[in-house]
């Protein structure tokens, strides 16, 4: 089924030249005559590439056959990170440099969103947030809780990031998966 230029809004996903993209923003230009002009930055789901692109008047791009699954993150052997659907119990692997960042919020036993082009997994859908345990931070300094002063706390994941001071090895934290930002202490 084909698109017109016109349906690219942010977070539309399409096919073009055979490859999957993601519109991450959109700017539409009317010009004299009816015709109009959309630039869009699309993202690759194929490679994370992110390109700016101008599309024009009447034409038309097919939507991009992309499916998801929720899965189970099992392992990884550093190059591959392996995941299982729990109903089928089929197995899929997923490329380390496609996972990017996103491998710091990952743990053993995790449910995500796989999403499949074509029958190939080709991006991980983290929650927007993720509970992460803090294995190693510096004590506060007696006086310095404020909340304005920050450390760095190392998580579960390997992963480390500023919190506040009063943050304690232990801690479980809420975690924002898009910047890697500390949001709250959860209560277990």
């Amino acid at each position: 089924m084909a698109l017109s230029i016109t349906e690219l809004k942010k977070g539309t996903l399409f096919q073009w030249e055979g490859e999957p993209f993601r519109v991450v923003d959109y700017n539409q230009k009317v010009m004299g005559r009816g015709g109009s002009i959309v630039n869009v930055r699309i993202k690759s789901l194929l490679d994370g590439k992110v390109l700016e692109k101008t599309f024009k008047g009447n034409e038309q791009l097919d939507r991009a056959d992309v499916t998801n699954q929720t899965v189970q993150y099992l392992y990884t052997d550093g190059s591959t990170f392996f995941f299982m659907n729990e109903d089928s119990f089929e197995q899929f692997e997923v490329a380390a440099d496609l996972m990017g960042d996103g491998a710091g919020y990952l743990k053993e036993g995790d449910k995500v969103s796989l999403q499949f082009f074509n029958g190939i997994a080709i991006n991980v859908e983290l929650p927007k947030n993720v509970p992460l345990k803090v294995t190693y931070t510096e004590d506060a300094v007696k006086g310095d809780t404020s909340s304005s002063i920050t450390k760095e706390a190392t998580l579960e994941t390997g992963i480390t990031i500023k919190v506040p001071a009063f943050i304690k090895q232990g801690d479980i934290l809420s975690v924002d998966t898009a910047t890697g930002a500390y949001r709250e202490r959860v209560k277990e």
